[in-house]
């Protein structure tokens, strides 16, 4: 295989802020001049913004549940109200750290569903995930190629915790133009010993190195990775959905 070459991250600047119904292709076409071999990574939060998915908690009213468990908690009922109602499981309510673990509607297991209040633009609202991140990302690349005429992979990323490390970590949760798995399985490492169980998060690597070029009050809610062109494909690709673990191969619950 031939060296990969240098690879460069570069922030996304000039993107004001996000409105519902914010075009996010055309504002990073027009400030970040992308290319057919560059792969974009967009904050969750502005797509989730750009979606309409803020809620004021003002607005919920909290169920029997959801009243119980923030008080076992010692959270906002209406709060878990929404990561019930953003939740298919709730995998572990922790009083010690006043949280709830669940397994959200697209299948991600994470902290309260991914709902989070910082950065929502307004008091007392709280920022949802995107209803489907990986159809979000097909949507960002089709703009961005409407708008400028090239088709750069697009990846959506959040924060997520780690069960085995400390630190919080940068994972695409939406993707398209590109697989978020690399399989070695089937190749041979430099000892010529065929690899059996190598497969390479390359979307969550990507996520993660992206967000380096950034941080919570940078305003660079778009970053662009060069050099990485050998990762795009033409066509939108299976998303994120299929990187999740199946449940039977999941050996913690």
């Amino acid at each position: 295989m031939p060296d990969p070459g240098p690879i460069r991250i570069v922030p996304v600047d000039g993107i004001p802020e996000v409105e519902p119904g914010f075009d996010l292709g055309s504002a990073i076409a027009r400030n970040g001049t992308p290319t057919g071999e560059d792969v974009i990574v967009i904050s969750q939060k502005v797509v989730s913004k750009a979606e309409g998915r803020v809620v004021e908690l003002d607005r919920v009213s909290p169920g029997e549940e959801a009243s119980s468990l923030a008080s076992e908690l010692g959270q906002d009922p209406r709060l878990i109200e929404l990561v019930l109602a953003e939740s298919r499981e709730v995998v572990r309510a922790d009083p010690e750290r006043e949280i709830l673990i669940t397994e959200t509607n697209h299948g991600f297991i994470c902290a309260n569903a991914g709902i989070d209040s910082s950065n929502a633009g307004r008091p007392d609202a709280v920022v949802l995930l995107p209803e489907d991140p990986d159809r979000s990302a097909r949507e960002i690349r089709e703009a961005i190629e409407d708008a400028c005429g090239c088709r750069p992979a697009v990846l959506v990323t959040d924060s997520f915790g780690r069960a085995w490390r400390i630190g919080q970590v940068e994972v695409a949760i939406g993707c398209a133009g590109i697989d978020p798995l690399d399989d070695w399985r089937g190749r041979k490492d430099l000892g010529g010993r065929e690899l059996n169980a190598t497969e390479i998060g390359i979307a969550d690597e990507l996520a993660a190195a992206a967000d380096l070029a950034r941080d919570k009050t940078s305003r660079n809610p778009a970053v662009k990775i060069e050099g990485v062109g050998r990762f795009v494909r033409p066509d939108h690709g299976p998303g994120c959905s299929g990187q999740l673990r199946p449940r039977a191969h999941d050996l913690f619950r």
